[in-house]
């Protein structure tokens, strides 16, 4: 098996690993399991430093191969490897970008139950006269209305 191939096939386990945490982050917030998440984005962050990491090595291997970094040096590399590093420079493509819109629906979540979250306290803080104070009297009446008496 080639340098270039055993790289590649070292990403895409960490991608399919990244995938695997983005689904439990989707259904933790889907099922309202929030606590859960400060778990999960720590586990996101040391997979994508490895992916991060596992990417330069690949891109080192490239360039000892004598192609440029980057995409367009990978396409290269994949294609001169054989027919089974192009397919696993192909799958981990695609594998990339199911973990892209993934990552970024999950983060369209998060920033929806921040913006209603945002809305319902803000509610709240400007509307404090509505509701009764520790002490049980109405606020917005000038005399108020007790509710609980001691």
């Amino acid at each position: 098996m080639n340098t270039m191939l055993l790289y590649l096939h070292a990403e895409k386990s960490c991608v399919e690993e990244f995938l695997t945490v983005l689904e439990t982050e989707e259904q933790a917030m889907s099922n309202g399991r929030f606590g859960e998440l400060a778990s999960i984005s720590e586990q996101k962050i040391q997979l994508l430093d490895r992916i991060a990491e596992l990417d330069r090595q690949r891109e080192t291997a490239q360039a000892a191969l004598g192609f440029e970094p980057g995409a367009a040096g990978a396409d290269a590399a994949a294609a001169a490897g054989g027919e089974a590093t192009r397919q696993a420079w192909t799958a981990l493509l695609e594998l990339a970008e199911r973990a892209r819109a993934l990552n970024l629906r999950n983060g369209s979540i998060v920033y929806t139950h921040l913006d209603f979250t945002q809305k319902a306290l803000h509610f709240l803080q400007s509307s404090v006269q509505l509701f009764y104070g520790p002490d049980g009297v109405r606020k917005t009446s000038s005399n108020g209305t007790r509710l609980a008496m001691g």
